[in-house]
């Protein structure tokens, strides 16, 4: 019998990408889904294959920047099972520019509000359901982008960076009273996410050179593996911790690098 099965796990952004794939994932686990996300009929589709499969799930539409959602999802969730054990914000957008060509509202102000506030607010929702059972996890997908800031992503690494504090802020603050709060930091893969976050020439080349192989599937394996054997953070792949911490221990040499990678694509682009 899986650790998991029978568990409520709600999810954020599980139209497409990595939530998509965990759902399917704890649905092979026996989990019981709550499925959360703007497009409602891709929503809908996942939460079907799931019932003609043998499982447990319920698709409801959230824009988790408004907050009448997200109560509605929450209260859906509770009204349905009674209870959420897990957790899983997984909602994100991402943007790829130089910084003076961010957009003020959608590359700055919606881009935090999803990533850092809406995380947040779905988070404050959740946790007093689990602080009065004492018990919960609480999964937050971050970014090795929260862990490392290079050029290009200015806006996407600040709301990570946030999440990340938030995460560890929370985990201790909560871990007396029996929740466990868990940041997975994932490098570069395969996913819809990468389609959306506009073209940059410079920022192709440095993906070029830290190409990943990771697929969706692949990370979405390791969120289940976390949500069963409960752990402060996991980066992956594994070699990219390597690549945060030369960042924190030389970092005037990673910005000597960046100093000569800007001026050379800056005006290219």
């Amino acid at each position: 019998m899986s650790p998991l099965e029978n568990k409520v796990i709600l999810i954020t952004g599980a139209s497409s990408g990595f939530g998509e794939d965990a759902a399917l994932l704890f649905a092979r686990e026996g989990c019981k889904l709550v499925l959360a996300a703007r497009r409602i009929d891709r929503l809908q589709n996942l939460a079907e294959r799931i019932q003609d499969s043998g499982g447990e799930a319920l698709a409801v539409p959230v824009d988790i920047t408004n907050r009448a959602d997200i109560e509605n999802m929450v209260r859906s969730a509770l009204d349905l099972y009674g209870q959420i054990d897990i957790l899983f914000n997984n909602a994100g957008i991402g943007r790829v520019a130089w910084y003076e060509n961010h957009t003020p509202e959608r590359d700055i102000d919606m881009l935090v509000r999803v990533n850092l506030i809406g995380l947040m607010q779905v988070t404050r929702a959740v946790l007093p359901h689990m602080l009065a059972r004492r018990q919960g996890h609480i999964i937050n997908m971050i970014s090795v982008a929260g862990l490392i800031s290079p050029p290009l992503i200015a806006s996407y690494s600040a709301s990570k960076f946030g999440a990340r504090a938030f995460t560890d802020a929370l985990r201790r603050e909560v871990a007396p009273l029996g929740i466990k709060v868990s940041g997975i930091y994932p490098g570069p893969a395969a996913t819809e996410f990468g389609r959306h976050i506009g073209r940059n020439a410079a920022y192709g080349s440095i993906r070029s050179k830290f190409r990943s192989r990771m697929s969706s599937e692949y990370v979405a394996s390791r969120v289940v593996a976390v949500a069963k054997r409960p752990r402060r953070s996991l980066v992956i792949p594994w070699w990219f911790r390597i690549v945060t911490t030369f960042d924190m221990l030389f970092p005037v040499f990673v910005d000597w690098i960046s100093y000569i990678f800007s001026n050379s694509r800056h005006k290219l682009d």
